[in-house]
């Protein structure tokens, strides 16, 4: 995703600077509603309140949504691996109604904080804003002042995401009207209506990623000389050459399936690129239907010129197989051919049973997933009604499932031709990311655990590297003589991770490695089972984490011997041990040989690999028991402070919030006057700025050249700060189907830090997407500063 230069320079250390930034900070706020502006494209789509709604509540309105939101009664260890146990075998019919099933238990019977009156629609639907973010997403790619290959990288990205929506989540809501479970959301829309507003919503975007690509990036990439064609755009030398191509190494992995009595209709592979065709006999006796699939192991933009000069071009597999399918069927007429594509249920059940080896269940159910049932048929709009009703009815569908795409379909190969290109000057200036001065070299090597003597270390990524301070604090213990044993959480990792070969390397030199490997990480299931063969082969004790629950939290404990007897040296981070994404993603990652926090990983790594009853924390918060609770404990205590005439003030940045009891005690918040700042990149069920509710709540998002992945929790009030950070968001899976961990930040520097990050994200000055009570986005730009840009300056030299 990104190219560096190996020469860039860093300009200096930003940690030590950062306190005395003069960037503009967020403005103080005087209470009232945020103005409702119109959405940037189109009217607003997500759940707005049905007309006559007060969302101010009434001394008549009953607290409904108290029942779904209420905390889970905190156990010991034992009874939330109890819990899990139970809910992973319930005879529900997937692991979505699973989930569903939990939720609803979760909660039957239990009591708000308060009886404090809240309104109804106070909810945006989950789903259609998770569509809203992926509709910012594609706001980049048809931005203009966004280098062109970075457009197309946009586009490509708003095409994988809308993929893995329709394999989760519409295949989730699809299943439970298949099962009868049709639980309402705390919005109140049920299965089928959502359904039906994510088809027409989706069908909109998608038009619009279409006419994007057709009309605004595909020409102006031609004029730069990066040229995406199609057959017909060819001249007659390349088409001849094509041809070569074509016989050589396209027709022979070729393999045309009829449609006719004696032959069904085949398996239509997850995600797949095919060819509807109609073919006649020579004599003109009726049509007769084949399908042609395009092979996954050919490029799917084939080099028509290779990149000289700065010009390239590619032509689509698809336009190759399509001008060649005489060949196919030789002695037939090829009358007509249409290309669709199939997405099917992705989403993994597995039935976690005490007794049975998680890996080969997990390896099982990986076998069964490309025979998931379809969820979504796309399809060029050029389609005929006569193969179009085919499919439908062949792959067993609805039309709600189609979209009908006015252009190329699957433009997540768009990744393909941001790599070919070659054109730095078509993407994103490259830097090199800076090592902080706690961590820099001089003559030689610095000893990280010499430097986490001295104090905490906080480190922001990409802006610091990773290679430098993660990478480094995992291979020095790994070679340290004095190091006893290392601990580690595995959720996702990169295919050659360096990470994994220095526990490897520990543990062949006679350390104790214990790696608690995620092996249910959604679609990086097959590469962690492969990593965890391979450190169980180093001798490495590798556990799976407790069953029904995910293992999220991202943490590193080192045992080391010395002088003065045992110390713990901790890594707590917001995100994934894997250096190819710490390039791309926005993260923060604390180093500490705190006792507390040593103390409170090796009570967390007890519980994950042993029978531990450990049930509290000195400087954690642990999910499944305690991130809620005690996220709403300091949100409660902020109101109670405004309350008593004190200022009391909440910032927070996650990836999504949508659970409905942290929301409804941030409502309650800001009815008290407690001025509340979210900065929340993807899905958002909370509705800032409504009167008498939330009118002391702000919204947005930050999206851009890096994923915003860091997770921050702030409190301030009466002149003391209070910061968490951790891999924790605001969701019923993080806080009630995962084990989750945040830790708080009390050094001083690490913490004007964070504040510098919060304050700058939702300063006036700072463009994103602003959220307005109908629901709806707008976007902040006109020469406002990009807060990526502005870190970047801070902390690195960009070449």
């Amino acid at each position: 995703m990104t190219h560096a230069s190996e020469e860039s320079t860093r300009t200096g250390d930003r940690s030590t600077r950062r306190g005395a930034s003069t960037r503009p900070t967020a403005a103080p706020r005087q209470p009232g509603p945020e103005p409702a502006t119109a959405p940037l494209h189109g009217a607003p789509d997500n759940s707005p309140a049905p007309a006559g709604t007060d969302l101010r509540g009434s001394a008549g309105t009953a607290e409904r949504a108290a029942g779904t939101t209420a905390e889970r009664p905190a156990g010991d260890s034992t009874a939330v691996r109890e819990a899990g146990e139970a809910a992973a075998v319930r005879e529900a019919g997937d692991a979505t109604t699973v989930r569903e099933a939990g939720e609803a238990a979760a909660v039957r019977g239990a009591e708000p904080v308060d009886r404090e009156e809240l309104p109804d629609g106070r909810f945006l639907n989950r789903e259609l804003s998770w569509l809203d973010f992926n509709a910012r997403v594609l706001t980049l790619a048809e931005d203009r002042e966004q280098p062109l290959l970075e457009r197309a990288k946009f586009l490509a990205i708003f095409a994988s995401n809308l993929d893995e929506f329709y394999m989760v989540r519409v295949a989730g809501l699809q299943r439970r009207l298949s099962t009868g479970l049709t639980l309402r959301t705390p919005d109140r829309m049920p299965p089928r209506e959502q359904l039906e507003r994510i088809s027409q919503r989706a069908a909109e975007l998608v038009g619009r990623h279409s006419r994007c690509f057709a009309d605004d990036v595909r020409p102006a990439l031609a004029e730069a000389g990066v040229r995406i064609l199609r057959w017909s755009e060819l001249t007659a030398d390349d088409q001849e050459r094509l041809r070569g191509y074509f016989r050589d190494q396209v027709f022979p992995v070729l393999t045309p399936l009829a449609v006719d009595p004696a032959h069904p209709f085949p398996y239509i592979s997850g995600l797949s690129l095919n060819l509807a065709v109609l073919v006649r006999a020579a004599d003109g006796s009726g049509e007769r239907f084949a399908r042609v699939k395009v092979p996954n192991n050919v490029p799917r933009f084939v080099t028509v010129q290779r990149p000289t000069a700065g010009r390239s071009a590619f032509l689509p597999v698809e336009d190759l197989i399509a001008a060649h399918l005489d060949q196919l069927f030789p002695g037939m007429d090829v009358v007509d051919h249409h290309v669709f594509r199939v997405t099917r249920n992705a989403d993994l059940e597995v039935e976690e049973d005490r007794d049975e080896d998680l890996l080969q269940a997990m390896e099982r159910e990986l076998a069964q997933r490309r025979f998931g049932p379809p969820v979504r048929l796309e399809v060029a709009s050029t389609t005929s009604d006569h193969v179009l009703e085919l499919l439908v009815r062949e792959l067993d569908m609805t039309s709600q499932d189609v979209l009908r795409v006015p252009g190329l379909l699957d433009l997540t190969a768009l990744w393909q031709i941001y790599d070919a290109a070659d054109r730095d000057d078509l993407t994103d200036r490259p830097f090199v990311p800076a090592t902080p001065a706690a961590f820099s070299e001089g003559e030689t090597p610095k000893s990280v655990f010499a430097t986490l003597r001295g104090g905490d270390v906080l480190v922001h990524h990409p802006y610091h590297s990773f290679s430098t301070t993660v990478q480094r604090f995992i291979e020095q213990a790994a070679e340290d003589p004095g190091v006893l044993a290392i601990k580690q959480t595995l959720y996702r990792t990169s295919g050659d991770s360096p990470v994994v070969d220095a526990l490897v390397t520990a543990a062949e030199a006679g350390k104790q490695v214990v790696a608690v490997v995620e092996i249910k990480a959604r679609f990086d299931e097959e590469a962690n089972i492969s990593w965890a063969r391979k450190l169980e082969q180093a001798g490495c004790h590798v556990m799976y984490g407790l069953v029904g629950l995910k293992t999220h939290a991202k943490m590193a404990l080192v045992v080391r011997a010395e002088a003065g007897g045992i110390r713990r040296y901790c890594h707590i981070g917001t995100g994934n041990y894997n250096p190819k994404t710490a390039r791309t993603y926005e993260d923060f990652g604390l180093f500490t040989a705190d006792p507390e926090v040593g103390a409170d990983a090796t009570d967390l790594f007890n519980v994950l690999t042993g029978y531990s009853r450990q049930t509290s924390y000195r400087r954690l918060l642990v999910a499944p028991q305690g991130v809620r609770a005690g996220i709403i404990d300091r949100i409660e205590r902020q109101a109670d402070r405004v309350r008593a005439g004190k200022p009391a003030r909440i910032q927070f940045k996650v990836n999504s919030i949508v659970d409905e009891r942290v929301i409804d005690a941030l409502y309650r918040a800001s009815r008290a006057g407690v001025h509340i700042d979210l900065v929340v990149r993807g899905i958002c069920s909370l509705r800032p700025g409504v009167p008498e509710l939330s009118e002391n709540i702000r919204v947005r998002s930050m999206l851009g050249r890096f994923l915003e992945h860091s997770r921050i929790f702030r409190f301030t009030a009466d002149g003391f700060d209070e910061f968490w950070i951790g891999s924790a968001d605001l969701m019923h899976r993080n806080l009630d189907r995962r084990v989750e961990a945040l830790v708080q930040v009390t050094d001083a520097a690490a913490q004007r830090e964070l504040a510098g990050v919060l304050d700058l994200a939702m300063a006036d000055s700072t463009g994103g997407f602003d959220l307005t009570p109908d629901g709806s986005w707008t976007r902040r730009n006109g020469g406002l500063n990009d807060m990526q840009a502005v870190l970047l300056r801070e902390t690195v030299d960009e070449t």
